[in-house]
Order: C-alpha cells, then structure tokens, then sequence
C-alpha cells in the first residue's frame, strides 16, 4: 500500500494527464494530437525512405487522420514497417526527453523546424500545408518563446497521445479489421506480402513489440519522480 502511495504522489501529474486524454479521447480537443501522430507515422515512412537509398516525391495528412508517403528507390519493406513503430519510437523519445532529460524547450523547437521544413519540401494538399505549417510555428513558438514547462508538458502530452495512439491503431487496422474505416491497402498487408505471412500475424508481431517498447519507455520514465516542480523548470531553462 505504501509502495502504491508513493508511485501515485511521484507519478500523480501523468496519471492524470493520462486519464485525462483517455477520458477526452475522442473530442475536437485531441483531434489535433491524433493527425500529429499520424504525421509522425508519414515522417517515419519519409526518413526511412530516403535513409535506404530512395526519394520522397509528396507527403500528406489530412482531416480524417489518414496520410500518405509518396517515394520511388529505397528498402519498400523496411520503409512500409517503418511507419507504426516509428511513430511509437517518435512518441517514446519526446516523452523520455521530457520526463528524463533538460532539453524541453530545444528538442519542441527542433520538432517545429522538421516539420516546416517537411512542408515546405513536400507537402502539397492544403489541409496539410494549413494543418503542419500551424504545428510547426507554434511548436517553434512555445520552444524559443514560452517557459520551459510549457515545452515539458507539451512533450509529455505528445509523448502519450503516441503511446495510446500507435498500439490501437495497429490492432484497428491490421486485427480488428471489422473496425477500420478505410479501404486503402495497410503498411501490415505490404510488409506481410513481401514476408509471405498474413496480415494479422504482422499486426500481432507489432503489438507485441509496440507494448515492449511501451512498457521499457515506462520503466526507465518512472524510475524517479516525474512531477515537473518549479525547481526543475529553472534548471531546465
């Protein structure tokens, strides 16, 4: 019991961060949040795509939380697994930098000049191009601009909004399949074509993985507190 009390007055603020976006979910106050997931899904596909070899001709998102990599040339097999995990893997490091690290306020501004420069390379559909180019300046605003616990806070969300997202949408698109509201070929059915396995296996595997890398992400995060406290917003300044 006491064991339990000491993890809830340690970890208290992201357990109700955590409720919280649960709780609103599925409201226009996410909405944001969810297409920024998937844009870190498209920018996964992206870096893997030119990391290989190859050449990305257009990228987009839109409203309804979908999106799309264009390239030619590169691994097809590793940039199609690329884009869940690496999303996840996104997500993951933005929240171990702001639970673990000082870098709140460089690493939200870094993340604004990516996706400006994103936009700016690649995006060419006018919900995209409206949608990024807003996250990117507001998140190079709050990096240079704000305190620092803004910057924290914001990682911190993003960072859980992906560790929510990523798993249920695996499970959605590649298991559940009676759920997925588009008819679009997924990256599962792509990799498990050139694997010769089945979607749904390929959406297990990813799963799996998708929990582990979750549950390691939670237990190097909450080792130690996590509360941000006002003197740990004036060093991280």
């Amino acid at each position: 019991m006491q064991r339990a009390f000491r993890f809830i007055k340690g970890h208290w603020q992201l357990i109700g961060l955590t409720v919280l976006l649960y709780v609103l979910w599925d409201t226009d106050v996410v909405w944001p949040l969810r297409v920024l997931i998937v844009l870190f899904h498209e920018l996964s596909h992206a870096v893997v795509a030119l990391s290989t070899g190859g050449e990305v001709l257009d990228l987009t998102v839109n409203r309804r939380e979908g999106g799309q990599v264009t390239f030619r040339g590169g691994s097809f097999i590793w940039t199609a697994m690329a884009g869940y995990l690496g999303s996840l893997f996104i997500g993951v490091f933005l929240f171990l930098m702001a639970v673990t690290m000082r870098f709140d306020r460089i690493v939200t501004a870094a993340l604004g000049v990516i996706i400006l420069l994103t936009t700016a390379l690649y995006v060419r559909e006018l919900f995209a191009v409206i949608y990024m180019s807003l996250m990117g300046v507001v998140l190079v605003g709050v990096g240079w601009k704000l305190p620092a616990q803004v910057s924290d806070l914001l990682l911190r969300v993003m960072g859980l909004v992906s560790m929510l997202y990523v798993p249920w949408d695996i499970a959605v698109d590649t298991i559940l399949t009676a759920n997925r509201t588009s008819l679009q070929a997924t990256d599962a059915q792509a990799v498990a074509y050139q694997l010769g396995l089945t979607e749904k296996i390929v959406g297990v595997l990813w799963v799996i993985v998708s929990f582990g890398v979750i549950a390691m992400t939670l237990r190097i995060a909450l080792r130690h507190p996590s509360n941000l406290t006002f003197a740990q917003v004036h060093d991280s300044r």
